[in-house]
């Protein structure tokens, strides 16, 4: 891809325990970033937009293996020829339940997948949910890409294994509550910097399960500097990106090829 990728990102407050409700958001907004101009490449949607953090009621509000969101999702696809990143869900796989985003072409094919490998101990998640075992990649119309969710960013060997492995662009879709705002700038940057690639992220806004969370998605350069920021509502944030900028920065500061692996296990 040689011209600039064109991202919308959809911030948006999730209703805990009300998937009805959330379809019906989700489905507004995602029309809302299609009307867009110019029209997105790819629209990212946040965590765990079907049932919110409803943990103690995950197991009946998932969805079974992601039937409705694959059907709805690849409907909007096709119908706009956009590609999207499902954010993630609560999805039902036989009696576990995993937090998974769900990756679609223009042509509403789904093209990957990844379950969130930590889960956040502080929110109970290792209690109702099973965690992932294989990192999230994709190519995104030639162009490899990333996927980490929430909690993952506090684990810089992730984001280092999907920058080996070639990613350009690393997505995280959250649900990052108050207090901990400065975490969240921080090490999204920090991924970005040390990584020197891209980190687009999609956080929710308002209460919901109990937590409030703060929205500021974010699009980070590979410099680190944050070329677009949203604020605390429910809003649509448009970015565009330079995917050429990877190889520029890559080659003025080599880290990658001064590395020394050998001393580091």
């Amino acid at each position: 891809m040689t011209t600039p990728l064109r991202l919308a990102v959809i911030q948006m407050n999730i209703v805990a325990g009300d998937p009805e409700a959330n379809f019906a958001k989700m489905q507004t907004r995602l029309e809302e970033a299609a009307a867009l101009s110019p029209k997105p490449d790819l629209i990212i949607l946040p965590e765990m937009w079907n049932t919110g953090y409803a943990l103690t009621e995950i197991q009946a509000l998932a969805d079974p293996d992601g039937e409705r969101t694959k059907r709805t999702i690849s409907a909007f696809c096709r119908k706009y020829a956009i590609n999207v990143l499902a954010g993630s869900i609560a999805q039902l796989r036989g009696d576990t339940v995993t937090n998974t985003v769900h990756v679609f072409d223009r042509t509403g094919s789904e093209i990957a997948e990844y379950s969130k490998i930590h889960l956040f101990q502080l929110m109970n998640e290792h209690l109702h949910l099973e965690s992932g075992t294989e990192p999230g990649r994709f190519d995104l119309e030639g162009v490899p890409a990333g996927m980490m969710i929430c909690y993952d960013i506090r684990f810089p060997e992730l984001a280092r294994k999907l920058a080996l492995e070639g990613a350009r662009i690393v997505f995280v879709p959250a649900e990052w509550p108050h207090p901990r705002l400065h975490h969240w700038r921080t090490l999204l940057q920090a991924r970005a910097i040390e990584n020197q690639m891209y980190v687009v992220s999609c956080n929710t806004v308002g209460e919901s399960g109990g937590s409030n969370f703060f929205g500021h998605s974010m699009v980070i350069d590979p410099w680190g500097e944050v070329i677009a920021e949203a604020l605390e509502e429910e809003t649509i944030l448009a970015a565009d990106v330079d995917l050429g900028l990877v190889e520029e920065v890559r080659n003025r500061i080599p880290v990658f090829a001064d590395r020394r692996p050998e001393l580091y296990s």
